[in-house]
C-alpha cells in the first residue's frame, strides 16, 4: 500500500469511529463517576449538541436548612443553556415513558436516596424492600423503552471503603446494583475519572 493509501485508510477507521460513537451518544448512555470527578460536566457536553432537552433533577430541592446544598444546585441551574427544560421529580418513569425531546438524568444516586426515603428503608418500615423493588423496576422498564436519546449520571460507588453506617452501606449496594442494571440496558457506559473520559466496552 501506498503513503497515501495508508493515510486515507487512516482517517476512514478516525470518520468511522466517530460516526459509530455519535450513533451510540444517541440511544442510551450512562456516565458513572466519583465526587467531583467531572461526570456532570461530561454529561452536559455530551447533551449540548441537543437544541431541546429536558434535565432531570431528582435531587431533594435547595432549601434554606442546607445552604451548602443550595450553592450546589444553584451552580448546577447556572450552567444550564437556556432552551432546557427543568423538570424537578422523582417520577422518572413516567418521564421517560412520554418524553419527546432527549432527557438527561443528574443524578441517580440523588435519585436512589430519595426513593429510599419514599419508601420508608431508612426506618425500615414494613414493606420497603417490595416497594423499592417495583420502583426500581418500574425504572428500568422506562429505561429500556426510552425511546428518545437518555443520558443519566450516576455516582460510581464500588472504589471506597465499606461505609461504617447501615444506612450508608444500603445506599451503596442499591446504587451499585442499579449502575450494574442500567449499564446492562445502555448503548454506553463511561467512566469519569479526573476529568478524564473511559469507554467501559
Amino acid at each position: 500500500m501506498t503513503k497515501l493509501t495508508h493515510r486515507l485508510a487512516g482517517v476512514l477507521e478516525t470518520l468511522a469511529r466517530a460516526l459509530r460513537r455519535y450513533s451510540r451518544d444517541d440511544g442510551k448512555v450512562l456516565i458513572l463517576g466519583g465526587v467531583r470527578s467531572g461526570k456532570s460536566h461530561h454529561a452536559e457536553r455530551l447533551a449540548s449538541r441537543h437544541p431541546h432537552l429536558t434535565y432531570l433533577a431528582p435531587g431533594l430541592p435547595p432549601s434554606a436548612e442546607d445552604p451548602e446544598w443550595a450553592a450546589r444546585v444553584a451552580a448546577h441551574r447556572a450552567r444550564r443553556p437556556g432552551n432546557w427544560k427543568t423538570i424537578e421529580t422523582t417520577d422518572l418513569a413516567t418521564v421517560l415513558r412520554t418524553a419527546t425531546h432527549p432527557l438527561l438524568i443528574d443524578c441517580l444516586g440523588t435519585w436512589i436516596s430519595r426513593v429510599l426515603d419514599e419508601v420508608g428503608a431508612w426506618e425500615q418500615r414494613a414493606g420497603w424492600e417490595q416497594r423499592l423493588d417495583e420502583r426500581l423496576e418500574d425504572f428500568l422498564a422506562a429505561w429500556a423503552q426510552a425511546d428518545v436519546p437518555v443520558i443519566a449520571v450516576s455516582n460510581e460507588v464500588g472504589s471506597g471503603v465499606v461505609p461504617a453506617t447501615v444506612s450508608g452501606r444500603l445506599f451503596r449496594d442499591v446504587l451499585g446494583a442499579l449502575n450494574n442494571r442500567v449499564s446492562a440496558l445502555s448503548d454506553r457506559t463511561v467512566l469519569v475519572v479526573a476529568g478524564r473520559t473511559l469507554d467501559l466496552p
